[in-house]
């Protein structure tokens, strides 16, 4: 098992299906055009092989499944088919939500039984602003038949001043009526964020300008979470529980567990680092080969992650998933 002086090692990992994406959100692209698969993207197959070569030499033992938007991947059901057979603690998937009530059957045969669904505003004219794509109602219903079907649901929420900031207690006041746990994700220093400090600090809201907002309104207790959580966890009494994602608040990078791999075959140990390491060539390689290969590899990868708080990065999140 590979560990690091601080005693990290890769516990869960997150992969992306594909790049593609049926939205062009505005925190994550600034031109507004929507990515596409790249073209040498792996296949369902190796993407599989890959999981079950990084189970065998990180111990990995919880996997979420990104994108892009890992709903529009054509290699969605081979790979969870696949991957739904390796054994793991958990196995969960972060979508817009917008093709979820279309993929629901499939995703219930497959075994998933958590989801977190990205939605940044109830207000239909604020989605199509901040999406730029979709639609709301769509999602909603999406969120609703899964939850009937039995899945636990988190809502994912990047808060942004001058957009969606009004948002905050409506969304709120949402999920805890339908028992969805939401997540408030402060807004990340990368891709053009990282370049450009101004719209970044234009744009950034707080933990604690979001706990005086909910406090305003609710009594709140800050409730336990595993070690290696990256939010803040939080229950209203009685009502439910919300989380913060604190990145720049509340830096989670000493208790960080998390690997990333990416459509096109590429590992990265950490957000804050360019670093990125290439293991698409070892998926044609039978396991004795493989292993001691990508072994030094996650070495690598470990190195790469930040002893204290995350710096920023070039890299754009919705090529490696959130």
């Amino acid at each position: 098992m590979i560990v690091d002086r601080q005693g990290r090692r890769f516990r869960n990992l997150r992969i992306s299906l594909t790049s593609a994406c049926n939205y062009a959100c505005t925190y994550c692209v600034p031109d507004g055009k929507r990515l596409v698969a790249a073209q040498d993207e792996l296949s369902a197959e190796a993407m599989a092989r890959g999981v079950e070569y990084l189970i065998e030499a990180a111990g990995i033992e919880r996997l979420r499944i990104t994108g892009g938007e890992p709903l529009v991947s054509p290699k969605l059901e081979r790979f969870m088919t696949a991957v739904g057979q390796m054994g793991l603690e958990d196995i969960s998937l972060t979508t817009n939500g917008q093709l979820l009530a279309k993929k629901l059957p499939l995703l219930v045969d497959a075994g998933i039984r958590r989801i977190n669904v990205s939605l940044d505003t109830l207000d239909p004219v604020a989605f199509k602003s901040i999406a730029r794509g979709g639609d709301l109602t769509t999602v909603l219903g999406g969120m609703e038949q899964a939850r009937a079907a039995g899945m636990k649901i988190k809502v994912n929420m990047v808060p942004l001043r001058g957009q969606n900031l009004d948002q905050v207690m409506p969304l709120l006041e949402y999920c805890l009526d339908r028992g969805y746990e939401l997540r408030f994700i402060e807004l990340m220093r990368m891709g053009h964020l990282a370049r450009d400090s101004n719209a970044f600090l234009q744009q950034f809201v707080s933990l604690q300008q979001l706990l005086s907002l909910i406090g305003d309104q609710y009594e709140y207790l800050q409730a336990n979470a595993p070690v290696d959580a990256t939010a803040v966890r939080y229950e209203i009494p009685g009502q439910g529980h919300f989380g913060v994602i604190a990145n720049e608040s509340v830096p989670f990078c000493r208790t960080c567990s998390r690997l990333r791999l990416s459509s096109t075959g590429w590992l990265h140990g950490c957000l804050s680092s360019s670093n990125r390491h290439f293991v698409g060539d070892l998926l044609d390689k039978p396991r004795h080969q493989a292993l001691p290969a990508l072994q030094r590899l996650l070495m690598k990868a470990l190195g790469d992650k930040q002893e204290v708080a995350f710096s920023g990065g070039a890299t754009i999140m919705k090529i490696i998933g959130g």
